[in-house]
């Protein structure tokens, strides 16, 4: 493109794993001129607001909560705030003039994606989990393009609109993709719950210090815990003797990941996606509560493949988890084995393959 560069709306979000494969799709834009216009609208809650003002894009919210989980007059009140955020989202667009809006996942997406079609404007949905959420659903009978992280998740969709693009990822963990070199250095552990920690996850890795042997192993830890258990998480460290780095969010986690041997993480898709295009071994500890068990599915597919191991987190105290850390410090050959594999199946063409559909969507209007 040049010129004056097209006019995006990228809207969801909620968490990192919409929120990061959008900014992965937003970043592609500006790699291709850095003219375009990009304008991220969500809720406005969570970490979208800190995010992407420290990355340079504008944000504009609208108010919207999410149905699902929620008690029935929980459910009601969402419900009777859908034609504020559907009247809001027309307001936005009417605004900003976008050639495209694309919806990213999560509750925010649906009323800007349906506003937008209504309009006339292109529209488009990237799905990042092989079994779609509702929002997506209900968006793929409306939208102009659906793009997909799996080949399986084609049957929810009409063919005809679906692109098997991959999930996304930004351009710092592209930086560092796998290269089949060793790493040196001490043996580093990279522990997370997604962006906003996982309380259960906190409390097997620390669970899983008493048979660990970190000290005498010279084991060095990277944890991300979330706001809520940062406190208690340094804590348990320092009893221990341990100087492990704790933080509450790590903002450039591409770095986080490539200082890592060995990841200890949620079975997300965005999570996944960043993995396996940096080509790391990882322990995976699906959440037993997401839709449909779709985190239990995800992680299965890299077991499979030999690309990660898995553990329940259900019963755990930790034992489990030490057994199989220390099993990958002793066989560094393990580690290197489960990388390469990784590695294969890392997509780092994904946002490019979005930003040309959508190109092709824009000069089609």
């Amino acid at each position: 493109m040049s010129g004056k560069g097209a006019r995006i709306i990228i809207a969801g979000g909620g968490t990192g794993g919409h929120l990061f494969p959008g900014i992965a799709i937003a970043e592609e834009f500006l790699k291709r001129d850095r003219e375009t216009k990009i304008l991220f609208v969500s809720s406005g809650r969570g970490l979208e607001k800190d995010i992407l003002s420290g990355l340079g894009f504008p944000l504009r919210a609208i108010r919207i909560e999410g149905f699902k989980g929620r008690g029935l007059m929980e459910a009601f009140g969402a419900l009777m705030k859908l034609p504020r955020s559907m009247w809001e989202s027309y307001r936005i667009i009417r605004d900003y003039h976008p050639q495209l809006v694309i919806g990213v996942g999560g509750y925010a997406s649906g009323p800007v994606v349906l506003a937008a079609c209504l309009l006339g404007i292109k529209t488009a949905i990237a799905e990042q989990n092989a079994l779609p959420g509702v929002t997506n659903r209900i968006l793929g009978r409306f939208a102009d393009r659906v793009f997909l992280t799996y080949v399986e998740t084609r049957r929810w969709f009409p063919a005809e609109k679906t692109v098997v693009s991959g999930n996304p990822v930004r351009k710092a963990f592209l930086a560092g993709a796998w290269d089949g070199k060793k790493k040196g250095g001490r043996f580093t552990i990279l522990v997370f719950g997604g962006s906003q920690g996982a309380r259960s996850i906190n409390r097997m890795i620390l669970g899983a210090l008493p048979f660990l042997g970190v000290k005498e192993r010279g084991i060095r830890i990277i944890h991300q815990t979330g706001d809520n258990d940062l406190q208690y998480v340094s804590d348990i460290y320092r009893s221990y003797g341990l100087d492990a780095e704790v933080y509450s969010f790590i903002r450039e986690m591409a770095g986080a990941y490539g200082e890592a041997d060995l990841v200890i993480c949620r079975a997300g898709a965005t999570s996944l996606a960043e993995i396996t295009v940096m080509g790391k071994a990882a322990i995976l500890i699906p959440f037993p509560f997401a839709v449909d068990d779709h985190q239990r599915k995800n992680a299965e597919a890299l077991v499979r493949a030999g690309a990660a191991a898995m553990i329940e987190e259900r019963g755990q105290n930790g034992k489990e988890l030490a057994e199989i850390i220390k099993q990958f410090y002793d066989h560094r050959e393990m580690l290197r084995d489960m990388e390469a594999k990784a590695a294969s199946l890392g997509n780092a063409g994904a946002a490019a393959a979005i930003v040309d559909a959508c190109l092709s969507l824009i000069k089609s209007a």
